[in-house]
């Protein structure tokens, strides 16, 4: 079991930044992703950047590309969402996410969530 504990957030005016951070306890895995997903009103979840502990790569949805820096920090468990030049369309739930399997940005492979917390930017 994974529990996962996000904290960031909140209200920001386009052009601004916030930063994200997910908190894992439990059992984790050097092949286990860590991923952050977004849910706007009315939108499926989808897909913003993933992660693992052990590998060198992280992957970014086209969307956040060059705006968004996820990392880690594996001795404390924690990873981070760096979201700059924040845009309207931005404004969603973010959740963290983890899974023992790998890489995906498909959220349904994703086994454990956090609570999810609210980004609003303001134009």
């Amino acid at each position: 079991q994974v529990q996962l504990v996000e904290s960031g957030g909140g209200l920001v005016q386009a052009g601004g930044s916030l930063r994200l951070s997910c908190a894992a306890s439990g059992r984790t895995f050097s092949n286990a992703a860590m991923g952050w997903f977004r849910q706007a009103p009315g939108k499926e979840r989808e897909f913003v950047a993933a992660l693992t502990w052990g590998g060198l790569s992280t992957y970014y949805a086209d969307s956040v590309k060059g705006r968004f820096i996820m990392s880690r920090d594996n001795a404390k468990k924690t990873v981070s969402l760096q979201m700059n030049s924040l845009k309207p369309e931005d404004t969603a739930v973010y959740y963290c996410a983890a899974n023992n399997r790998g890489l995906y940005s498909n959220p349904r492979l994703y086994e454990y969530w956090g609570q999810g917390t609210q980004v609003t930017v303001s134009s």
